[in-house]
């Protein structure tokens, strides 16, 4: 028998396809003790879909709306009310009509409703469609009640609905809609309980705002509501608005907005008593469902009413430190300059291969860095390294030191040194500055590398996870080790030094920069030159130019021998996909596509180097960029020769200036080192894939991107493997591209925001961290692709992050501005390089400087200003 109607009592949250999201919160909680849920009842799906089938037009306007994009207004407005106007004229078959006035009868026909829209891609983890579709309240009347339904169904279709579902990739035949019809409720007050503090996502902050009569005034607007906010049980925050407006039903049926009393406007809504009782239902709602809940709640008589509970959807996910203790956890993907969520495989191997512990939350990484900040003895050593890299994640840090209330210190405890250093602080006085070191280094690397290739030929099955394990541990013993990291810290030590000092003996600003120019050993901004080069082969012959103009797939290297040219063009890339194939954007996480698997991603790069720069110009920008940085030194020496203890002050700066150009370059290579290797992983991890897909225990090979390194390797043990896993993890990959993750977070949920605590800057101003002396006016090209570069000489580039894969960018920009970065983040290091102005950090970037605006960028003070 069709169930064309279900009572709340029949449905739970499994029945989503059947009621809706709304529909079955409802009656998962009506099973809750204690919670008061007004009655009520489910027009199911199934009678929607018989509704449908009762207009056979609707298909071929399905097909049109499928596809239309987001930005199509007028389609989708035209559309919409298409389909509204045809649903809205369909007349309910007898059988539906019945259903629902049987259960009308028994809840009692003469009462006023609530008719309410549910629909199956409503309420969802991922998504909530809040206000997406529509509800009428105190709906009086059985043909009233039809009529309202009908609407319900319609408001399917509304503009907003459609652009939700094609924004996040709901297909609009596989969404359904359900009614809910629940007997109306006269409040006193109405509002929203979330279980976590909307605002800082605190989860053990509730907040409540409150409005008089029933809440659409509150939801639509039209009134300010009070705002409470709880923790451990106790009102921490009161905000009580001047309330002028409240919406009431109306006798006859419907609502209406009415002005509230004078004397009533300026009165708390909720006693304290009543504010921490419906805390108290709001935990129990939360613990029900297991996450963070947004309720709307109605006060009768001093009875709180439950009348929807639904997931917060927009909560960044806390990584689990496996107690119940207080945490600080600080974003790598920052320190990184990769924001972008990582597949599971990806994160697992990063995990493996960081010197410390790291744990994962919205496909992201984040350090602990708890002991750090309880300890007296380390918190201020700490706090300066962060504000060196990123001060936004300082002042959080030391915002949440100052509140007194979250990190518990820990005196006696002995300094912390950071995971895998070593001993670095000691490496200038035990080491010569001596250009040799970072040669063996580098040679030693090398060697090792090749000994992976020839050793992971010959491993398949779960040998090659114990080589690739064994493996990893021989390669962070060689990044880690303090010969490497000494190194690193020497040139950066240096920087430091001759910063200060120039800047105390000189009055000079970021000296170190300009000194920093064309530097030995730079892995990084040797990729973006020798791309030059690569140009400059291809350059000749215009009928290889004319080819990769319009390359679409990645096997086009082959197919360039047949052109005039198109022999050494082939070989000019191959050599250099040798050297830097492996590099890709994101590439920390060892499932996305290299260089070598997606040469198309370097076409575009070539094509502009051959449009918009000189020919030769690799190595007379290098040697440009030297030159200028001896000629800063000597200038330097010659001024502090002129001061007291002179030649003691020049012979010191000589000293660090050898150590920086000796030393800072090396800064980029254990991350080259690590990516290297990575390649040789994948690419025997994607043979064992083969095999899988081979013996269908995975329909495709990039499915084993969706598993830890750890379950691959039992799942190649096995040849066993949950279906649903892969499609799982993939669904909970697309949810966390929609994250936009923390800097800080603590245990609670808490994130913790930064700020820049600076006075001097112009008006309108956009204040970074100055990470590249200079100043550069130009028009801002702003891309969160580089697949999408086209850019003019002159322009500066503003971006979320960049990364190695991006240097090649950097020789056709005149300037840079990213929202993530620090001291010695990629970018800044390049631009230091390349004697580019570069601002970092700047929050937003990409949303308050639009793509084409002219900008000057101030590298040298840090800040960005929008011109035109």
């Amino acid at each position: 028998m069709r169930a064309y109607v279900l009572g709340f009592q029949e449905v739970d949250r499994t029945r989503i396809r059947d009621v809706g999201g709304k529909g079955a919160s409802l009656g998962e909680l009506a099973r809750l003790e204690g919670i008061r849920v007004p009655a009520g009842f489910c027009v199911s799906t199934e009678a929607f879909q018989r509704v449908m089938g009762e207009a056979p037009s609707l298909g071929e306007l399905l097909d049109r709306l499928s596809r239309l994009k987001a930005e199509d207004r007028d389609g989708i407005r035209e559309l919409s009310a298409e389909l509204r106007t045809i649903i809205e004229g369909i007349a309910i078959p007898e059988d539906v009509q019945d259903a629902i006035t049987s259960s009308l009868a028994r809840l009692g026909e003469q009462a006023a409703y609530a008719v309410r829209s549910s629909a199956t891609a409503e309420d969802l983890p991922g998504a909530s469609f809040a206000g997406q579709q529509d509800t009428y309240l105190n709906v009086l009347g059985r043909q009233a009640i039809l009529d309202h339904v009908r609407r319900c169904w319609a408001s399917l279709f509304t503009e907003r609905a459609v652009t939700y579902r094609i924004q996040h990739g709901f297909d609009h035949r596989k969404v359904h809609m359900a009614v809910v019809v629940q007997k109306m409720v006269f409040p006193q007050a109405a509002g929203i309980l979330f279980t976590a503090d909307p605002v800082t996502s605190n989860r053990k902050v509730s907040s409540i705002e409150a409005g008089f009569g029933l809440g659409e005034a509150l939801v639509s607007g039209l009134t300010n509501a009070d705002r409470y906010k709880v923790r451990k049980g106790q009102v921490i925050e009161r905000t009580v608005a001047t309330k002028k407006l409240a919406t009431w039903a109306v006798e006859d049926g419907g609502t209406e907005e009415r002005a509230i009393e004078p004397e009533r406007q300026a009165r708390p809504v909720l006693t304290d008593e009543q504010i921490v009782r419906l805390d108290r239902l709001g935990r129990r709602i939360e613990g029900h469902f297991g996450q963070p809940q947004d309720i709307e709640w109605c006060l009768v008589d001093d009875a709180f009413s439950i009348v929807q509970s639904r997931p917060i959807t927009t909560l960044y996910p806390v990584p689990d430190a496996g107690d119940q203790g207080n945490h600080v956890f600080l974003s790598v993907g920052h320190q990184q300059m990769m924001t972008d969520p990582m597949k599971p495989l990806g994160l697992s191997l990063f995990q493996l291969t960081a010197a410390g512990r790291m744990l994962a939350a919205g496909g992201r990484l984040f350090v602990d860095a708890t002991k750090q900040l309880a300890s007296p003895a380390s918190r201020d050593a700490f706090l300066a390294m962060l504000g060196r890299s990123d001060p936004l994640i300082k002042d959080a840090l030391s915002t949440l030191i100052e509140r007194g209330d979250f990190i518990e210190p820990s005196p006696g405890e002995p300094t912390a040194s950071r995971p895998g250093q070593g001993k670095p602080a000691h490496f200038d006085a035990q080491v010569e500055d001596d250009p040799a070191i970072v040669a063996d280094l580098i040679e030693r690397s090398e060697a090792a590398l090749e000994e992976l290739k020839r050793g992971i030929r010959t491993r398949t099955g779960t040998a090659l996870f114990d080589f690739i394990l064994e493996d990893i541990q021989q390669m962070k013993k060689s990044v880690f080790d303090s010969r490497s990291m000494g190194a690193i810290m020497a040139g950066m030590n240096a920087s430091t030094w001759i910063n200060e000092k120039m800047m105390a003996w000189l009055g000079e600003k970021n000296v170190a920069d300009t000194l920093s120019q064309s530097v030995s050993n730079n892995i990084t901004s040797d990729m973006g030159l020798e791309l030059l080069d690569v140009a400059d082969v291809i350059r000749p012959y215009p009928d290889v130019v004319a080819y990769l103009q319009n390359v679409k797939h990645d096997g086009f290297l082959d197919e360039l021998v047949a052109l005039d040219g198109g022999q050494e063009a082939r070989d000019a890339i191959r050599a250099y996909l040798h050297k830097y194939g492996m590099r890709c954007a994101g590439e920390i996480d060892i499932t996305r596509a290299r260089w070598s698997e997606k040469p198309t991603t370097l076409v575009p790069l070539i094509l502009s180097n051959i449009k918009n720069v000189e020919p030769h110009a690799g190595e007379r920008r290098f040697e440009q960029g030297r030159q200028v940085a001896l000629q800063k030194a000597r200038a330097l020496l010659d001024r502090l020769r002129q001061l007291p203890d002179g030649e003691q002050k020049a012979s010191e700066a000589q000293r660090m200036i050898d150590r920086l150009r000796n030393f800072i370059g090396y800064r980029e290579y254990p991350k080259y080192a690590i990516v290297n290797r990575y390649f040789v992983y994948k690419q025997a991890l994607l043979q064992e894939a083969e095999r899988l897909m081979q013996a269908s225990v995975i329909r495709d090979v990039e499915d084993i991107y969706y598993l830890t390194f750890d379950e691959l390797r039992e799942v190649v043990r096995t040849r066993r493997l949950d279906d649903q896993v892969v499609g799982k993890r993939r669904s909970e990959h697309e949810l966390d591209k929609k994250l936009t993750p923390p800097r800080v977070i603590t245990s609670d949920g808490e994130i913790v925001a930064g700020a820049y605590k600076r006075a001097d800057l112009p008006a309108g101003a956009i204040v970074g961290l100055a990470v590249s002396s200079g100043v550069v006016e130009g028009r801002a090209r702003v891309l969160l692709d580089m697949a999408d570069a086209d850019l003019e000489p002159g322009d500066i580039l503003v971006t979320a992050f960049t990364d190695p894969s991006w240097t090649p960018l950097f020789v056709s920009i005149k300037g840079l501005v990213t929202e993530v970065g620090g001291l010695m983040t990629h970018g800044a290091v390049i631009a230091r390089e390349y004697g580019l102005p570069a601002v970092v950090g700047v929050e937003n970037a990409t949303r308050s400087i639009r793509d084409g605006q002219r900008i000057r960028v101030n590298g040298t003070d840090g800040y960005v200003e929008i011109l035109t």
